[in-house]
């Protein structure tokens, strides 16, 4: 077994290339089990196919990723098989190894450790499933299917269902490089943004003036509605991009990416409103925590939350979800209101409770 997890490991970090000169060649294991190989040319296609359409999920679900291979014509199953999954960036290069399978023994990588592996209920079968879905499990996934000097991939999209919300910490405009706005995301229980969340969030109505940078560390900001401060009223509807920036020096805004959440959002107040200190501590006397701003963006898409009475959030601002807009809680469009940081003032206080 050790042996056998370290050719998985081998077989990870090794690159694979297609044998094409219009036959095929296969290498697999002989049925006397002594570790000789035999070279069989047996003029069979490995085909592998995966979903041509995305795969929904989000944060906290399993998910399943569909993968199929088949030889035509059928060999039948004598045959020792690898599989191999793979994350990608958006170019498609590879970004991380997942999992790696030989038979029933495969080794996850990384951050899948414990929450990946092979499901193979059928024959053919090399779906991955992804347990406890994180965040940045968004993305592009190649499986690959390897067969001797065989080797035939495909590709098979994964996307959270969730919001983007555009986040400016409280000391202002366009203060964060790409580091801090990484970090200020993973407080308000978000991530950066990738370009596919700010571009669907873009056909959702995202109208946002500020520039602020994405997960690949280019600098873009959605518009529904040109107008002259936004890149000009002659450019058409869309996501204006300043390209690639530079990751220390550049400053900017940040746009979060928070999806469905674990647990609710409910709002605490009293007659004569609360600091910030008092709220925080409200929370914690609920058996909850004071909710950070990607669980209330959350909230109000995924569970419908609708309150017309401002609440401290965890990064000192204070904010209010509109459903239904009314007349006395802000413009007539749905959102989240802000109120920015205010120093002082005593106000309600949302708190976010895990189930």
């Amino acid at each position: 077994l050790p042996l056998l997890e370290a050719t998985l490991l081998q077989l990870a970090s090794g690159s694979h290339h297609p044998f094409y000169n219009g036959f095929y060649y296969n290498h697999i294991m002989n049925d006397m089990g002594n570790g000789q190989d035999k070279d069989y040319f047996n003029g069979a296609r490995l085909v592998v196919e995966t979903s041509k359409d995305p795969v929904y999920s989000y944060n906290g679900a399993n998910v399943t990723l569909p993968c199929h291979y088949r030889y035509e014509p059928d060999l039948g199953d004598k045959r020792k098989i690898r599989i191999k999954w793979s994350k990608l960036r958006d170019d498609y290069t590879k970004e991380q190894d997942v999992v790696v399978a030989i038979g029933k023994t495969y080794v996850a990588f990384g951050d899948f450790k414990g929450r990946a592996h092979i499901h193979r209920a059928s024959r053919h079968e090399a779906s991955l499933v992804i347990s406890d879905v994180h965040l940045k499990d968004d993305g592009k996934y190649r499986c690959e299917v390897i067969d001797g000097l065989e080797d035939e991939s495909d590709v098979v999209d994964l996307r959270l269902q969730g919001i983007v919300f555009p986040y400016q910490p409280p000391r202002g405009q366009y203060r964060l490089n790409f580091h801090e706005a990484e970090q200020v995301c993973q407080d308000q229980g978000a991530i950066l943004a990738n370009f596919n969340q700010l571009f669907q969030a873009w056909s959702e109505g995202l109208d946002w003036c500020n520039a602020g940078w994405l997960a690949d560390g280019t600098v873009q900001y959605p518009i529904r509605l040109p107008r002259k401060p936004c890149g000009g009223v002659h450019l058409a509807p869309g996501i204006r991009s300043y390209g690639p920036r530079h990751r220390h020096l550049h400053r900017f805004d940040a746009f979060c990416f928070s999806s469905a959440l674990r647990g609710e959002v409910f709002y605490l107040d009293r007659l004569a409103g609360m600091t910030l200190e008092e709220a925080k501590q409200s929370c914690q006397d609920a058996g909850a925590e004071i909710a950070r701003v990607g669980h209330l963006y959350s909230a109000w898409k995924f569970l419908g939350l609708d309150r017309c009475s401002a609440g401290w959030l965890a990064d000192g601002s204070v904010r209010y979800p509109i459903v239904n807009p009314r007349p006395n809680c802000g413009p007539s469009e749905p959102g989240v209101r802000s109120f920015g940081f205010p120093s002082k003032g005593r106000f309600g206080v949302f708190c976010y409770k895990e189930r």
